[in-house]
């Protein structure tokens, strides 16, 4: 923030639409910029700056890495309307008064510019800046930063079409082979944005004599570019995990799904920051590196909505539980024994505990079929007919 002298008492640039989160390539960025002063002041000019930039600032040792590039330059001297200046252009302010000089300027055309960006190493930034020039004394200066946010639309055919692939590990032991572990993996498309879901479908085999553990995550990649030398950054932003392997096993996934986070679409039109992003699918395996395959993802701003129906059909699915819960309107007491009936008859057999096992590499889970419990039997009913035998039933 800038110090503004005694005699004067603003200076700020004010964009015509405030609540505008950023602007686009071809945009107008429009506004004003707005002068009060508490003494007589003499403005010889008053200029206004558009500038944007990309720039990248790192160490390598000892030596400095820096590197620039410019996406927009604009300058103009701006007037102001209905107030008489001199010959020279210059115009006197009084205080009591508020002046306020217009300005507007069109940014770059798609392909010349790329979207705004803050990151370890580097940035690019856009910002208007308005030059107070006055007679004998130093120039008074006041700016302000705009985003840009270049669209970027997953829905190109190569964005669309499915992408995979395969990696396999042998694992040793002090030398000895240990077997191998191998994975298989793929989803229905490379481009997403904010909040969608990733469908994965991917196959793990595990024959060394280790556990091993499949997880997928979603990572970021920054490259930055400077002085001929290049700096990468890398960060996990999600992840999800699969069930431990035993050794001689294999295990599937069909449409684990993992979401896209809260994060800055790709960016890949710029010569010095690029921001790219990848699916890593890999095994952690205890004692040994990972096995890792990474597909590669772009992010978008404008994509196929998933995220919109994912999250309806997930309001579909709780409500249709919650009303079928509903359903199962249980008494607020309990029955009268004069009421309960005399039949205890089942309408089908008991369901076996655990299904039996395929062979295959399906876990083995608990399941039932749903039935309704009997009633409980009168105090005086001692025998029924179950499933055509006859039980006794013992009296409490």
């Amino acid at each position: 923030m800038v110090a503004m002298p005694k005699r004067v008492k603003t200076f700020e640039v004010i964009f015509s639409d405030p609540s505008k989160a950023f602007y686009c390539s071809g945009d107008k960025v429009a506004g004003r910029i707005v002068v009060e002063v508490a003494e007589v002041t003499r403005v010889s000019a008053m200029r206004v700056l558009g500038v944007g930039c990309a720039k990248v600032e790192y160490a390598k040792g000892k030596q400095k890495c820096r590197e620039q590039n410019e996406y927009l330059r604009y300058e103009e001297v701006v007037q102001l309307v209905d107030h008489p200046a001199d010959h020279d252009g210059s115009v006197v302010l009084r205080p009591g008064n508020k002046y306020e000089y217009m300005f507007g300027f069109e940014l770059p055309q798609q392909g010349q510019i790329v979207s705004s960006y803050k990151g370890k190493f580097g940035y690019v930034q856009y910002f208007v800046k308005a030059l107070m020039e006055r007679p004998a004394q130093p120039a008074l200066e006041c700016k302000k930063h705009f985003e840009v946010e270049e669209p970027l639309d997953v829905n190109t055919p190569d964005l669309l079409s499915p992408t995979g692939g395969m990696k396999e590990k042998k694992v040793t032991c002090m030398f000895i082979p240990d077997g191998q572990v191998s994975l298989n993996a793929k989803i229905d498309r490379k481009g997403f944005c904010e909040g969608e879901d990733i469908c994965i479908c991917a196959k793990f085999e595990n024959t060394c004599s280790r556990i091993v553990v499949p997880k997928a995550a979603i990572i970021s990649k920054h490259t930055y570019q400077a002085n001929g030398r290049t700096k990468v950054f890398r960060q996990k932003l999600s992840s999800v995990r699969g069930n431990h392997i035993i050794s001689g096993m294999c295990d599937a996934w069909q449409g684990k799904t993992i979401r896209v986070p809260k994060i800055k679409p790709s960016m890949l039109g710029c010569n010095i920051i690029r921001v790219e992003y990848a699916l890593m699918i890999y095994m952690h395996i205890p004692g040994s590196e990972k096995l890792i395959l990474e597909l590669p993802l772009v992010i978008g701003t404008a994509g196929l909505g998933s995220r919109t129906n994912s999250v309806s059909s997930t309001d579909g699915s709780v409500s249709n539980a919650s009303a079928s819960w509903v359903s199962l309107r249980m008494p607020s007491a309990p029955p009268s024994y004069c009421d309960v009936t005399r039949d205890c008859r089942l309408d089908q057999p008991l369901t076996p505990l655990l299904n039996d096992y395929d062979g295959d590499d399906s876990p083995i889970f608990m399941h039932s079929s749903a039935f309704q419990f009997p009633p409980l039997p009168a105090y005086s009913e001692v025998d029924e007919e179950f499933n055509g035998n006859t039980r006794m039933l013992q009296v409490c």
